[in-house]
């Protein structure tokens, strides 16, 4: 039996469906495994949350430097030198930064910001304090990473 345009089975299932789509009380509703991705426009978020890793990242390569490649290169110089270098890298990273924050705010809560910041900080900073700074990659690393994996699921789990 085919359902006619003003038939009530057609406004129910028109209904339901908008339901579905939309969500309880006109809320975003696809279906993820966080909350979070519950999102009007899963196109849009995934490049939202992607542009904002984007920036993270490099914003984090450029802090990551500013803060600790004077202890290789500037070692002997007078602080302040290693503080006017640090700061003229340091303006790259907040141009890089602040917008990412901006960005990903719309999107994600502030809790997931940050976390997802400090994950991206210390993902970026493993690398380099083994390849640029010669330190030793240890067991330790690898629990305090999965600290953080613990970190990531609990704040974006609810």
């Amino acid at each position: 039996m085919t359902a006619a345009p003003g038939n009530r089975a057609t406004v129910l299932a028109t209904r339901h469906y908008a339901t579905l789509r939309e969500g309880k009380h006109g809320t975003p509703c696809f279906p993820s495994p966080f909350p979070l991705m519950a999102y009007k426009d899963p196109i849009m978020f995934n490049k939202t949350i992607l542009t904002t890793v984007g920036l993270l990242v490099a914003s984090n390569v450029f802090m990551t430097f500013a803060w600790y490649a004077h202890l290789k290169n500037l070692h002997s110089r007078p602080w302040w030198i290693a503080a006017v270098f640090s700061w003229g890298i340091a303006l790259f990273e907040y141009m890089l930064q602040v917008p990412a924050n901006r960005m990903g705010y719309g999107t994600l809560s502030l809790p997931q910001l940050k976390i997802m910041q400090e994950v991206i900080t210390l993902s970026v900073f493993a690398p380099f304090s083994i390849w640029y700074m010669n330190q030793p990659l240890k067991l330790d690393h690898l629990w305090a990473g999965l600290c953080l994996v613990g970190a990531v699921y609990f704040i974006f789990r609810s």
